[in-house]
C-alpha cells in the first residue's frame, strides 16, 4: 500500500475518534467519517509500516447508521467529528471509547456502564468560544480546524443554540461598519481575537478579547447585542500578547453586572466570565445529581478543582463537611459567595490555591474523607495522585473529560500501572494498589463529538484509612 493510491474496502469498527477502521493485506488503515459495514472508494494519504490513513473519496455502500450532518462546514472544522453517525451509535461509541481506554493505557479490564444520552443530541452549549482572525487576507470568524490554528469560516453552530448565528452575523457587522481587523497569529496586527458568550439561565456574559485597551464603535456592537440577548454582562479583556490562551488579565466591564445568580438543585450560586460550568446543563444536572448519590449523611467530601462551587454546595448540603479546592480566584470567590447565600459557611470550606499545594494537609487532618477529583483535560497532576496514595481517602469520585488520562490516573490508584525509576509508566504484572474500582460511568456531555465525560468511582481496599496510615508510618 502506497500513498496517493486508492483502494476500495469495507469499514469493520470505530476508532476512538469515530474514524472507520479498515484491513487490508494486514495493514489498518484509519478513515474519518466511514461507518463499519461502509463500502467506500478511499484515497490512502499516508502510509507507515503496517499503519495507513486515507479519506473518503466515495461512499459506494452507505451504511444505516449513517445520518445527515446538520452542520455546513462538518469535517473542516474541529468542533465535531461523528455527526455523520445516528445517535444512538455515538452513545455506544463512547462506551466503547471508555473500555478501550482502560484497557489498553490503564492496564484495567472493568465492566463500562451504557453511556448516559443527552437531552439534545444539537443546541446543547451554553457557551460559545470563538477565534476572530484572517483568512486569505479577509476577516474571520468561525472555529479551529482540527489540530490546527486555522480558522474555518462559518454563519452558525448547531450544537449552539440559535443565539450563535446571530451573534456570529453581529461581530461580522461590528467589523465591516468599524473597520476592525481580526487578529494575525503571524503578524500580530488585528484588533479582535475571540468573543465569548457563556449562557447563565437564559442571561448572558459576553466577552470581547482584543489587542488594545479600547476599541472604536464598540457602542455600536452594544447595540447590535441589544438585538440578541434580553439580559447580559460585556467585558472587555486585554490581549496583547503572542500566546495561544484566549483572555489576558486585564477585564473591564462595559455593561451589566459581570455576575449572575441562578439555582440548580437547590443551591443559588453565582458566575462569571472565567467561572467554570459544564456546557451541557441537562447532562450536568443528571452527572452531579449521580455524585452527590454516592455521599452519605456522615461523611466529609474534599472537592479538588472546585470551580465555582455549585457541586461542592450540593455536597456540604447533604454530607457532614465540604472542601473545595479551587486554583482560579475569581471562581473561588464564586464559591464563597455560594456558601454564604446558601447557609453553608459552617460546613463548606473554599481554598484558593493549586490542589497539588493543598491536598496533603487536608488528607493528613481527613484521611477518611471521600475525595471528589474533576481535573481538566491533562489529567490529575501526578504529586496529587501520590499524595493520595501516601495520605489515603476512604473513596474516591473521579469525573473526567478525557479517556486517556482517566486511564493514566486510574492505574496508578489501582495498582495497574507502576513508575520506573526514570519516571515512565509500566504496566504491572501483578497490581496490588490500594484502590479498587467499584463503578464506571460515561456520560454524553458532548453529543456530535468524540468527547465523553465519565464518573468513576474507587474504594479504599482497607475500611479505616487512617489506620492503615498509622500503621504504616509506625
Amino acid at each position: 500500500m502506497e500513498k496517493n493510491e486508492t483502494v476500495v474496502a469495507i469499514a469493520d469498527a470505530l476508532g476512538s475518534s469515530g474514524e472507520g477502521i479498515v484491513r487490508l493485506g494486514g495493514v489498518t488503515v484509519f478513515v474519518p467519517y466511514l461507518l463499519p459495514r461502509e463500502k467506500a472508494k478511499i484515497k490512502i494519504l499516508k502510509c507507515k509500516g503496517n499503519i495507513a490513513y486515507g479519506k473518503i473519496e466515495e461512499i459506494l455502500t452507505p451504511a444505516e447508521e449513517r445520518d445527515r450532518p446538520h452542520c455546513a462546514v462538518f469535517s473542516r472544522c474541529g468542533g465535531c467529528q461523528l455527526q455523520h453517525m445516528r445517535y444512538r451509535v455515538q452513545l455506544k461509541l463512547k462506551t466503547s471509547i471508555v473500555s478501550d481506554a482502560l484497557k489498553k493505557i490503564g492496564g484495567i479490564e472493568f465492566p463500562v456502564s451504557p453511556c448516559v444520552r443527552s437531552e439534545n443530541e444539537y443546541g446543547y452549549r451554553n457557551k460559545l468560544q470563538l477565534p476572530i482572525g484572517r483568512v486569505n487576507g479577509e476577516n474571520a470568524v468561525g472555529f479551529y480546524a482540527e489540530r490546527s490554528h486555522r480558522i474555518v469560516p462559518t454563519d452558525e453552530c448547531p450544537i449552539h443554540p440559535e443565539w450563535a448565528g446571530k451573534l456570529i452575523a453581529a461581530v461580522k457587522n461590528f467589523m465591516e461598519k468599524c473597520g476592525l481587523d481580526g487578529y494575525d497569529d503571524e503578524t500580530g496586527n488585528g484588533q479582535l481575537r475571540h468573543i465569548v458568550v457563556r449562557e447563565i439561565r437564559g442571561k448572558y456574559i459576553v466577552t470581547l478579547v482584543s489587542t488594545v485597551p479600547e476599541i472604536k464603535g464598540i457602542d455600536y456592537f452594544l447595540y447590535l447585542l441589544d438585538g440578541i440577548f434580553p439580559e447580559y454582562s460585556f467585558y472587555l479583556n486585554l490581549n496583547d500578547k503572542k500566546t495561544n490562551v484566549i483572555f489576558g488579565e486585564q477585564f473591564t466591564l462595559l455593561k451589566g453586572k459581570g455576575f449572575y445568580d441562578c439555582t440548580e438543585n437547590g443551591v443559588t450560586y453565582e458566575a462569571g466570565a472565567q467561572t467554570f460550568v459544564q456546557v451541557n446543563a441537562s447532562v450536568r444536572g443528571k452527572l452531579y445529581d449521580r455524585v452527590v448519590s454516592l455521599i452519605e449523611k456522615d461523611e466529609t467530601v474534599i472537592d479538588c478543582f472546585s470551580g465555582g462551587g455549585l457541586l461542592t454546595a450540593m455536597l456540604a448540603k447533604k454530607c457532614k463537611k465540604a472542601y473545595g479546592i479551587e486554583i482560579v480566584p475569581e471562581a473561588s470567590r464564586c464559591a464563597e459567595a455560594v456558601a454564604e447565600r446558601n447557609g453553608l459557611s459552617d460546613k463548606m470550606t473554599n481554598i484558593c490555591g493549586r490542589v497539588e499545594d493543598t491536598l496533603s494537609d487536608i488528607l493528613a487532618k481527613e484521611p477518611n474523607a471521600t475525595l471528589v477529583l474533576d481535573p481538566p483535560r491533562a489529567g490529575v497532576e501526578r504529586s496529587v495522585l501520590k499524595a493520595i496514595l501516601a495520605y489515603g481517602a476512604k473513596k474516591i469520585i473521579m469525573v473526567s473529560c478525557d479517556p486517556a488520562t482517566l486511564a493514566r490516573d486510574l492505574g496508578i490508584l489501582t495498582g495497574s500501572l507502576v513508575e520506573t525509576e526514570k519516571g515512565e509508566l509500566v504496566k504491572s504484572a501483578s497490581p496490588d494498589g490500594k484502590y479498587t474500582l467499584t463503578a464506571v460511568e460515561p456520560f454524553d456531555m458532548f453529543p456530535q463529538t468524540k468527547h465523553v465525560e465519565t464518573l468513576v468511582v474507587l474504594s479504599h481496599k482497607f475500611k479505616s484509612v487512617g489506620a492503615q496510615n498509622a500503621r504504616v508510618g509506625e
